[in-house]
């Protein structure tokens, strides 16, 4: 069950011209849309809205129905103080037909102002988190000016695996046989070969392409960064690695790990692929993870769906 920490590090991991704030706007891909603040527009780099000259900004995140409860319960003051988010005010709300829990605080240290919504319909939870910088005594914007934005949060219909891969800011040319089930925050997506669409045992392989907000590390570091990044993956534990090299190709840095484990939720041995594709202000990581007697047949899969890469020009 998705929890408040797991949603937050999701946080973590389409460009239009300024709309009447009386308009709803859903970004390319998501189900969830609300009235954006003026002079917020969607934002190239992850699912919502921004204006980067105010420092604001607003976040969604989509997850399943039964995850309203769950968070919920954990959106406590104790469980948010521990995230960096000192809470001020929470309430609970009625949205349309839509259930709601809207919270308000600010960033611990930081002269940074923070609102978060979690609200339901009877397909989906929506988990939205909004931020605005506060200069001096001068807020960019009120309080009630974000509440009333975020209290305009409005769904859609379910959209198709192929227009949620659509806005995400790469392409994949090839599955070689995969199948996409879901993307996530704008710039990932999950990939999985057999019925299920969760994978709670490591019983189908697992393939996860995200791509970073923000630029990767220079030549000199990007080994030990790759390392770094797999060792905190909560996915696999006891990781030994059997290989890591980085190399160039299509004309691009490439960083892969190889590597064996254990499936956290199983115990079940495992070998895991992780792949960075680097470019000069992002980068791309690739996540692969299947059962260690399969490793012959998939690994050559995984590589072929990494291989396939391409980042989207103009797409930070």
């Amino acid at each position: 069950m998705p929890n408040v920490r797991a949603a937050l590090v999701l946080l973590t991991l389409a460009l239009a011209t300024p709309l009447c704030a009386a308009e709803t706007v859903f970004p390319p891909g998501s189900r969830v849309g609300l009235a954006p603040l003026k002079e917020m527009e969607p934002s190239k780099r992850f699912t919502g809205f921004e204006n980067p000259a105010k420092g604001a900004a607003i976040t969604f995140i989509e997850m399943p129905r039964e995850a309203y409860q769950s968070l919920a319960h954990d959106l406590t003051a104790e469980n948010l103080k521990s995230q960096g988010f000192a809470l001020t005010a929470r309430e609970t709300l009625k949205i349309g037909d839509s259930e709601a829990i809207l919270l308000s605080g600010e960033q611990t240290g930081l002269p940074l102002r923070k609102w978060m919504l979690v609200a339901a319909n009877p397909s989906m939870t929506a988990l939205v988190v909004a931020q605005a910088l506060r200069r001096g005594d001068a807020e960019t914007y009120t309080d009630e000016e974000m509440r009333d934005a975020l209290k305009s949060i409005a769904f859609r219909a379910p959209l198709a695996i192929e227009d949620q891969m659509a806005a995400l800011p790469f392409r994949l040319d090839a599955l070689a046989g995969f199948r996409p089930v879901r993307t996530m925050a704008g710039n990932s997506l999950l990939l999985t070969e057999g019925p299920r669409d969760v994978i709670a045992a490591a019983e189908q392989p697992m393939l996860i392409v995200a791509k970073s907000v923000d630029a990767g590390p220079g030549p000199d570091k990007r080994d030990a960064f790759a390392r770094s990044a797999l060792a905190s993956n909560e996915l696999v534990r006891d990781l030994v690695v059997e290989r890591a090299q980085g190399f160039r190709q299509g004309g691009a840095d490439w960083h892969e790990i190889v590597a064996r484990g254990q499936h956290a939720g199983s115990n079940q041995p495992v070998v895991v692929v992780q792949t960075i594709r680097f470019a000069p202000d992002s980068y791309v990581r690739v996540l692969g993870i299947a059962r260690a007697e399969t490793r012959d047949a998939v690994l050559p899969r995984f590589r072929a769906v990494t291989d396939a890469l391409t980042i989207e020009e103009g797409r930070p």
